[in-house]
């Protein structure tokens, strides 16, 4: 796949959830590791901000700049996607869990139930104090 068309396809599932170019924060460092004096010259390290959810991403694996920036976009799409995903979830399983608190129990059910109470009522009426007969 071509840099340009991945870099459009980045930007544009990036703009599908709503981030804009001007939410992130980007800044470049040095980077640590191997790569010889590459990248203890060239500042290949990028640190991307998106601001309005705090989401810091950090990439330093190549020693082009260019392709950092490509993977610190990329991570910072997973990590927001995967937060979307948690939340929608989250919200389905209080919807389910409000519905099944609502649903009343079944005849069964509350047959069982009463049937309980009333062993448990005679296990009780064994507990009573014996009285001697004078």
């Amino acid at each position: 796949m071509e840099i340009a068309s991945q870099w459009d396809e980045i930007s544009a599932r990036l703009a599908r959830l709503g981030v804009l170019e001007k939410d992130l924060a980007e800044s470049f460092s040095r980077s640590g590791g191997k790569g010889g004096q590459n990248v203890n010259k060239v500042e290949t390290s990028v640190t991307l901000i998106h601001r309005p959810s705090g989401i810091i991403v950090r990439c330093q694996e190549s020693r082009s700049q260019a392709q950092n920036r490509f993977l610190a976009r990329l991570r910072l799409l997973e990590k927001l996607e995967s937060r979307l995903r948690a939340e929608k979830a989250r919200e389905k399983s209080e919807l389910e869990r409000a519905r099944r608190q609502k649903r009343g129990r079944s005849k069964a059910s509350k047959a069982r139930i009463l049937k309980d109470k009333l062993h448990r009522s005679g296990v009780k009426k064994f507990r009573a104090r014996v009285r001697s007969e004078d």
